[in-house]
């Protein structure tokens, strides 16, 4: 990786002194940025004194420490200590995930991220941190892998793991265009999450990919209206079926509603529907009163109708996918995260 500018060199020179000064009879004497040095072009070549000698490290710098690019920065640092075999390789980037740790670890690669996440081993010097959180998460690629279009595309794989696509085919069946299924496989392809063969691509880290969306995801980008009704939650929801079906509204029950259908431990008090187009004449006709506290009914104005995606009848009721159920419960704490486990090892996770 070029250096863009002396602030990010700093940066990265930053964080391998703060690594390395955990060790107190270590002493780094240079660190270069050395363009070329004989048949390699490392991006940093580090001297370090040791009570038993000196220790060269070769330092390769990627813009992303996801999988894909990690190995790239790997293979170059494989090729490198083939050169110079008494040097200890090291990969480094903004953030270094938990996977492309495991590949250095694997590699005997040593890693450090500008967040302070690192492992070395070399000679007899041991150092290691884990668990650092990603201040580095480029918003922009975040966005383009969560808005709603690209959310479409997700909820095709997710709902049908088991599947190879071609691009086209997850564009007719998300109802987006080519270039937003190509754009969200390179960002799953960076993450190594989808494997390609000569018949598509197909997802093969649905656990890792459902649990970074959940982390970027909440209900609340819907419109949420709460409602009082005098009736049962049961009665409410078959009401709220009827009427729908009879004005052809299109609506799906989520959360807590839809839990309970899918997964018998999960018990509800509080009726929750996506419902296409809230009108106050639907609420009028289902006797519901709205207000603002001590609502026993909410319905949600989706923030894009991809949230209908994989609809089923369950019961005489439409409820929204397994996957749209589980995204919605973690945005209620305690039951809600109780619900969402349950319904991911009773039903998504038997589909993986």
């Amino acid at each position: 990786m070029k250096f863009c500018n002396a602030e990010l060199e700093k940066r990265v020179e930053d964080a391998l002194s703060s690594c390395l000064s955990k060790v107190p009879f270590l002493i780094i004497e240079d660190i270069k940025n050395e363009p070329d040095r004989g048949n390699i072009q490392p991006d940093l070549l580090v001297r370090l004194a040791l009570p038993d000698g000196e220790q060269i490290l070769v330092v390769e710098v990627k813009s992303s420490g996801q999988p894909r690019l990690a190995r790239e920065g790997i293979n170059q640092l494989l090729r490198y200590r083939n050169i110079l075999p008494e040097a200890y390789v090291v990969f480094m980037a903004p953030y270094i995930s938990p996977k492309a740790a495991e590949i250095c670890i694997k590699e005997k690669i040593g890693y450090i991220d500008l967040v302070g996440n690192c492992r070395l081993c070399f000679g007899q010097v041991y150092i290691e941190q884990e668990g650092k959180p990603n201040l580095f998460a480029k918003k922009r690629e975040l966005r383009s892998l969560y808005s709603p279009k690209a959310e479409r595309v997700l909820r095709v794989l997710l709902n049908n793991p088991r599947i190879t696509w071609k691009i086209k085919e997850v564009a007719d069946e998300a109802q987006v265009s080519l270039g937003h299924v190509s754009n969200v496989k390179k960002l799953l392809m960076d993450r190594e999450w989808i494997q390609i063969g000569k018949s598509g691509f197909a997802l093969s880290e649905p656990k890792q990919l459902l649990k970074e969306w959940a982390e970027n995801y909440t209900f609340r980008r819907n419109r949420v209206r709460g409602f009082y009704s005098l009736k049962s939650v049961a009665e409410v929801e078959a009401d709220l079926a009827e009427i729908c079906n009879q004005k052809g509204i299109m609506y799906a029950l989520t959360s807590f509603s839809a839990a309970a259908r899918l997964a018998a431990a999960v018990r509800h008090e509080r009726a929750f529907a996506y419902v296409e187009k809230i009108e106050d004449n639907i609420a009028l006709l289902l006797n519901l009163k709205e207000v603002p506290s001590g609502a026993n009914i909410s319905l949600l104005s989706p923030y894009d109708e991809g949230v209908f995606y994989g609809s089923r009848t369950f019961d005489g009721d439409r409820i929204v996918s397994p996957v749209q159920v589980y995204l919605d419960l973690l945005g209620f704490r305690g039951r809600g995260e109780e619900a969402a486990n349950a319904l991911l090892e009773q039903m998504i996770g038997a589909q993986w």
